[in-house]
């Protein structure tokens, strides 16, 4: 097809369903906001209901030969330099598992560095693929994880000749990078793909003052959300392709396998237009993003007790290869307090919603819909905490493992641990036993215990003193880690 990034498929097929004033006997049974709630209205504006539809038979017809989808998708790739791309409704979350499908089976070796997020420890769950760990390059002082090296993962290889592929998260969360290019050869030398987690990376494509994109490094496969970084809805997502590795056939029907039947063409709507807004109006929109990022980093490093984390704090031989200076994040322990107080501090007296706290660092993420009006509330709201801080002490003290205390030995595979017989038994007791369920602290969504590792006291401990402090284990059976879920073991 001609490439003309004008045009918006889902869109233009939007406004003509509405145009043509179809009238619609199928779901969804709202009927295009006829049905719905008059106070769910009033909240959420009739054009959420008119923008949900069915894909097909509502969008494009019952055999979607509009090819409605197909158009959007085609625009996609090409704005990004893939071969093929597809849209999903079910998150990053259901991306990544598709790629791991993709590339590996039930059994089979697949390389995954360990400071992945949930998301693949599900693929491994569901599938019943055997992770071998790439371990991340640990920040010993700041306690912070960054994407394994190409050398990693060549050892890992190195060591496990038959592993199907490879998966690497870059960029991560705290904005560090991998060497997706030396990462994307260890693979090919070996004929096997690379599939990068690039789920905060959907703006890397449209300006060339960021980090590398997966799909000009090399990547066989890269998962992108478009709702963290770009201005999609949540849960939109896509993955690319390229290269020869993975047939896209059978990435499609894994896909499929796990989809949704009915996606959500308001999703689709959102990366559409996102696509369109990027490939027309990227690079000045992403400029204007790094230019306030820099003014604002600038002003928060002037803030008495506060530091913004840069390249040179994230970026070097053992740190990461890169840096996304867009997630703002700030370290406060110079405040006497950790970043889950701070974060609770700034919602609570200040309206100001920070997307990820640790031990010691809150992340005020920035993207192209920021402005001179938003960061300047977020100064002043900061240089208040600031003032604030005598009221955040003591902090309680989170118990912080050694790298090489954080890691646990997978003993069992994690399908097997996560659906065979498990018990609950208090966390005094759990040392020893094989866990039965994630442990993650969330956001970023790492976690830090996976079904099939043997738990230690360290990492209990650590897990303990986070939750007194105010982590969150949203995915623990017992959030507040009175107990934990273990592999049964005859007899106890």
């Amino acid at each position: 097809m001609s490439v003309d990034h004008t045009r918006a498929p889902v869109l233009e097929a939007l406004a003509e369903h509405r145009k043509l004033g179809r009238l619609s006997f199928t779901p969804p049974g709202h009927k295009q906001a006829r049905g719905a709630d008059p106070e769910v209205r009033e909240v959420l504006g009739d054009a959420v209901f008119h923008g949900d539809l069915l894909a097909s038979g509502g969008l494009d017809d019952r055999r979607m030969k509009g090819q409605v989808l197909e158009r959007a998708e085609e625009l996609m790739a090409d704005a990004v330099h893939a071969e093929h791309t597809f849209f999903t409704t079910c998150g990053s979350s259901l991306s990544v598992k598709s790629a791991m499908l993709a590339t590996a089976g039930p059994h089979e070796e697949l390389l995954v560095g360990r400071d992945a997020h949930k998301s693949v420890v599900s693929g491994l769950i569901l599938s019943g693929i055997r992770p071998v760990w790439v371990e991340p390059r640990w920040d010993a002082e700041r306690h912070l994880a960054h994407p394994p090296s190409a050398e990693d993962y060549e050892k890992a290889f190195a060591a496990h000749p038959d592993a199907r592929g490879a998966l690497v998260t870059s960029p991560t969360p705290y904005g560090g990078c991998a060497d997706l290019r030396g990462i994307a050869d260890v693979c090919h030398r070996r004929s096997r793909p690379l599939i990068v987690d690039e789920a905060w990376g959907a703006h890397l494509p449209f300006h060339p003052n960021l980090p590398s994109w997966a799909m000009d490094a090399g990547a066989d496969i890269c998962v992108t959300s478009i709702h963290k970084m770009g201005s999609g809805l949540e849960q939109g997502s896509v993955f690319h392709l390229q290269g020869d590795l993975i047939d896209p056939a059978v990435l499609k029907s894994r896909s499929d396998l796990l989809g949704t039947t009915s996606p959500s063409v308001l999703l689709y709507a959102g990366l559409d237009g996102w696509r369109r807004q990027m490939a027309l109006h990227g690079r000045a929109l992403l400029g204007a993003a790094l230019e306030l990022a820099a003014d604002v980093r600038a002003a928060i490093e002037e803030i008495d007790g506060l530091h913004v984390n840069d390249a040179t704090d994230f970026c070097g031989p053992q740190a990461a290869d890169d840096f996304d200076p867009l997630p703002v994040v700030i370290d406060v322990s110079g405040l006497g307090t950790t970043g889950y107080r701070a974060a609770d501090w700034l919602r609570e007296h200040k309206a100001v919603d920070v997307h990820l706290a640790d031990h010691r660092r809150i992340s005020t993420q920035l993207t192209h819909a920021d402005e001179r009006e938003t960061t300047s509330r977020l100064l002043f709201a900061l240089r208040d905490l600031a003032r604030a801080a005598p009221q955040l002490r003591p902090a309680p003290r989170v118990d912080l493992p050694s790298p090489t205390a954080l890691r646990l030995a997978q003993i069992d595979l994690p399908r097997d641990a996560y659906f065979g017989p498990t018990a609950d038994v208090p966390v005094v007791e759990a040392e020893g036993r094989i866990a039965a369920e994630m442990l993650t602290p969330y956001p970023p969504g790492i976690p830090a215990v996976l079904p099939g590792q043997r738990l230690t006291e360290p990492v209990l401990r650590y897990l303990r003193t986070g939750v007194a402090a105010g982590m969150n284990l949203p995915d623990a059976a017992d959030p507040g880690l009175a107990t934990v879920r273990v592999v049964h073991e005859p007899g106890g």
